[in-house]
């Protein structure tokens, strides 16, 4: 079942890629979850977004932890190749990537995975606090062409206050 997130956020896909339906294997623990047209050697690259509510004494480091060590409880080896604290002290944020082999139908993948971690006030009451994950899987072959999408996509998230664009 699809989760959902904890605060409302609107964004705009890349050209091409695609939302996958809410049976997807790929959308059981996001609230929302987007495949690339053009397979990988049989692997599908895929943009997926989950939050929650910040819990109290969270730090984006701690976050991005929780995150590798989910991976590693599917008894998969992780490499955090890369994590950098941005953004601003009233916006932060986090970038983090990981490489991992995993099995994926039957074959033993490659596979990157890009993650964005952006802080958020509740619209509706600012003293709550969100946090919004943005994740890239794809290939190692795919993942600089499908990095591209990813950062794109990345730009167009915002707060959805309901008013519109």
């Amino acid at each position: 079942m699809p989760a959902t997130l904890p605060t409302p956020i609107e964004f705009r896909l890349p050209e091409g890629w695609l939302p996958a339906g809410p049976d997807s294997p790929d959308a059981e623990h996001a609230a929302f979850v987007a495949v690339h047209p053009r397979p990988d050697a049989g692997f599908t690259a895929t943009i997926a977004i989950d939050g929650e509510r910040l819990p109290d004494g969270a730090t984006p480091a701690h976050l991005a932890d929780e995150s590798v060590e989910r991976l590693r409880e599917l008894d998969v080896s992780v490499d955090v190749t890369d994590r950098r604290e941005v953004g601003t002290a009233e916006a932060p944020a986090l970038t983090q990537r990981l490489a991992f082999s995993a099995v994926v139908d039957g074959a033993l993948r490659d596979l990157v995975q890009s993650q964005v971690y952006l802080f958020v006030s509740d619209v509706e009451d600012a003293r709550k606090k969100a946090v919004i994950r943005l994740i890239l899987t794809a290939s190692v072959a795919q993942h600089d062409t499908a990095l591209r999408d990813f950062q794109e996509f990345v730009r167009t998230v915002r707060p959805d206050t309901g008013a519109g664009v």
